[in-house]
């Protein structure tokens, strides 16, 4: 634990898994991330309100009460299992088609950016009930648009942070920024106004009003459409890094180490027919699927690190005592690579995950999701969508890595991602 300085931001770094420990169970009722003052600023100009990744207090918990429901329990994630199987069967399709058009004939370039489309596809087929077209050959000019916008967005953001107030009226990066968060909203609200349309439709015709995810939130009456509008978008941003990311951290290392993928390809093969499509009960008979994405969420959790404030109350971790308003950062990173936590704690070991493992780890060594209240809404969707996805993937092909290319590092881009592309071969199984 140390005392760290990084721009405008005073901290106190934790690489300790028992101190976080103690921190976060004194949190309190309404535990507080470190303040996206960016995001605000947006909102503010905008008039729009705050979402669940900028509203902080007692609003932000009653906002989260009503976005949990339909999200964190694994039976509630079920509701999704065929939309996502569906976006799985599209990204299938894409890999051949992507395949076809290499040189080699089964090169996949950029691995980040096919799961980069296929999370935010599958997060939209979530959040707005319908698809929007991200896996096609031609995808439409609203959600290429759209995709772009996200871009710039976090390209202009990582000016904006750090380029003093004043520049902002001479220097182009903050209109840009602004603009980028206005087309996100205005394609959210698109096709969230397309919904409220078809439910007072069918409540004008007496029809019961049944729905996933978008129908509860706009026919439960506890939010109004300009805080969906809100919550959605950000809902939005925060569900896609995660699987992407992930899943493109996974396909490396299996590439990188035959066994294991060799292992979890038997073991997807035992669970689920060929001529089968996983489902959610079939993933609970793959320990070593949800092994696989454990182990890389270790090695490559998505942020680095993310900030906790304690707003109520001073805070006693060991012999220090902190007072209110200490913003304290969580080294998720450092930890998980400290041999004190995990053993060879730089390689790829997905078995010390399994019950018979034989590694016993503190639990707050590793939280890629967070802890209690303030932990990802989203994390059982992105567990489901990322091990039907792996499960599809591994059981039709063989992935291989060209280690003459050298090793791929993380970067921090806001969140962690590979230092370039990653190119893999996806060689047809003779079992797919």
């Amino acid at each position: 634990m140390f005392k760290s300085e990084i721009g405008q931001f005073k901290m106190v770094m934790i690489m300790d898994p028992l101190m976080i420990e103690t921190l976060v169970r004194q949190e309190g009722k309404y535990p507080m991330r470190t303040e996206i003052d960016l995001w605000k600023e947006h909102r503010d100009a905008r008039n729009l309100p705050y979402g669940p990744l900028t509203e902080q207090g007692h609003k932000w918990h009653t906002l989260r009460t009503v976005l949990n429901k339909r999200m964190l329990k694994p039976s509630e994630a079920r509701l999704y299992e065929g939309s996502l199987n569906e976006v799985v069967t599209d990204l299938m399709k894409t890999f051949e088609d992507i395949r076809r058009e290499s040189p080699s004939g089964n090169t996949v370039p950029d691995i980040a950016n096919v799961f980069y489309r296929f999370s935010l596809e599958g997060i939209s087929s979530v959040l707005f009930e319908t698809r929007i077209g991200c896996l096609g050959k031609q995808v439409p000019p609203d959600t290429q648009r759209f995709i772009k916008s996200i871009e710039i967005m976090l390209k202009n953001s990582a000016y904006v942070t750090y380029l003093p107030v004043w520049s902002r009226r001479v220097l182009p990066y903050w209109d840009r920024y602004l603009t980028g968060w206005d087309n996100i909203f205005a394609f959210g609200k698109k096709l969230i106004d397309q919904k409220m349309s078809e439910i007072q439709d069918r409540m004008e015709k007496g029809e019961e009003v049944q729905g996933e995810y978008l129908t509860y939130l706009l026919s439960s009456g506890k939010l109004t459409i300009t805080e969906v509008y809100g919550s959605v978008a950000e809902l939005l941003l925060a569900g896609v890094d995660t699987t992407s990311n992930t899943l493109s951290w996974t396909l490396y290392e299996l590439a990188r180490d035959p066994e294991i993928q060799q292992s979890l390809h038997e073991e997807v093969v035992r669970a689920v027919p060929v001529d089968q499509i996983p489902t959610a009960d079939d993933i609970s008979r793959m320990p070593l699927l949800k092994a696989v994405i454990k182990e890389t969420l270790r090695l490559y959790p998505v942020v680095f690190h993310n900030g906790r404030v304690i707003k109520d109350n001073e805070v006693v971790i060991g012999d220090y005592r902190f007072p209110k308003n200490t913003l304290f950062a969580l080294n998720h990173y450092g930890i998980s690579r400290d041999e004190d936590n995990f053993q060879n704690p730089d390689v790829f070991l997905p078995r010390r995950w399994l019950r018979d493992g034989g590694m016993n780890h503190h639990p707050f060594s590793s939280i890629p999701f967070g802890y209690g209240i303030r932990a990802c809404v989203g994390k059982r969707i992105a567990e489901l969508e990322m091990h039907l996805a792996l499960a599809r993937i591994i059981r039709k092909y063989e992935i291989r890595y060209d280690t003459q290319k050298g090793d791929v590092k993380p970067m921090v881009r806001g969140v962690m991602v590979p230092s370039r592309a990653v190119d893999l071969e996806f060689l047809d199984r003779a079992t797919s």
